[in-house]
């Protein structure tokens, strides 16, 4: 994946989250439209620098995220988690290498059931 200049807030780095994540509905109205709109991104931070988060999706795809607007991943992902803004066609390209990698705009996240949910 390519590394990407990193001005990401919060400043601090979001230990992995485990999310199932499904389509959400339409865009919101002012969002704009089309791969140039600014997204919200889930990054995390390493050596490497600044890097899309990748999630999986219900069927098990790996998938990177983007969100409309900041509130929408907040509520998704929590308010520790570091993100930038990146059009869809950028965050496209650097997710293009690893095969199958899809991108979701404005998921939701999917709650476990009991089957699912790890025992202690």
């Amino acid at each position: 994946m390519a590394r990407l200049s990193c001005d990401a807030s919060p400043a601090t780095p979001m230990a992995p989250v485990s999310v199932s994540l499904a389509a959400s509905g339409p865009v919101p109205p002012g969002a704009g439209s089309g791969a140039a709109r600014a997204l919200y991104v889930p990054v995390r931070i390493g050596p490497a620098g600044c890097v899309p988060r990748l999630f999986r999706t219900g069927a098990r795809r790996r998938t990177a995220v983007a969100f409309t607007t900041r509130t929408r991943l907040l509520a998704a992902l929590g308010g520790e988690q570091t993100w930038i803004r990146l059009s869809e066609a950028v965050l496209r390209s650097l997710t293009e290498p690893l095969d199958g990698v899809g991108v979701l705009v404005d998921p939701r996240p999917v709650q476990a059931t009991a089957a699912e949910s790890p025992t202690r």
